[in-house]
C-alpha cells in the first residue's frame, strides 16, 4: 500500500510541477496542484498536487523570481510616497482604504495585473484591491 501511495505521488509530481510552476503564489498553486494532481491520480493526487503546488507558489511569490527586482526598480523608478503604518508590514496585513494610494501593475507584469501595489514604511508591497490586503512584499 505504501509503495503504491509513494508512486502515486511521483506521478502526480511529475505531472503537475509543469502547472504548478507557473502557480501565482501559495493560493494558485495549491489550486492548480491540485486540479492537475486531481486530474492525474484522483482524490489523493489532489492532496498531494496541492501540497506542492503549495510550495512552489510559495518559493516563486506571486511575480516569480526573476521579475522581483525589475519591479522594485520600477517602484523606484516612479518615486511613490511611503505610507507610515503603525502595525507589521507582514503579508495577511489589511492596508487601510482611506490614506494609502494603490497603483495598478504595469502590463509587463502580467502575473501581478489583478493586483495593486504601494509603498508601506518604505517596503513595496503587493494588494489585493478589493480588500486591501497585503499578498506580497517585494524587497
Amino acid at each position: 500500500m505504501f509503495n503504491r501511495f509513494v508512486g502515486t505521488a511521483a506521478v502526480i509530481l511529475a505531472l503537475a510541477a509543469p502547472a504548478v510552476a507557473n502557480a501565482q503564489g501559495v493560493p494558485g498553486g495549491v489550486e492548480r496542484g491540485a486540479r492537475e494532481g486531481e486530474r492525474a491520480a484522483g482524490p489523493i493526487g489532489a492532496v498531494v498536487g496541492g501540497t506542492i503546488g503549495g510550495v512552489v507558489g510559495g518559493v516563486s511569490g506571486i511575480l516569480g523570481v526573476d521579475d522581483r527586482p525589475r519591479f522594485r526598480s520600477y517602484v523606484v523608478e516612479q518615486r511613490r510616497p511611503s505610507y507610515t503604518y503603525r502595525d507589521e508590514v507582514r503579508v495577511g496585513a489589511v492596508l487601510p482604504a482611506d490614506g494609502v494610494t494603490y497603483y495598478e501593475v504595469p502590463d509587463n507584469f502580467a502575473a501581478a495585473r489583478e493586483y495593486r501595489y504601494t509603498v508601506v514604511n518604505g517596503r513595496t508591497v503587493l494588494v489585493e484591491p478589493r480588500t486591501h490586503r497585503i499578498v506580497e512584499i517585494i524587497d
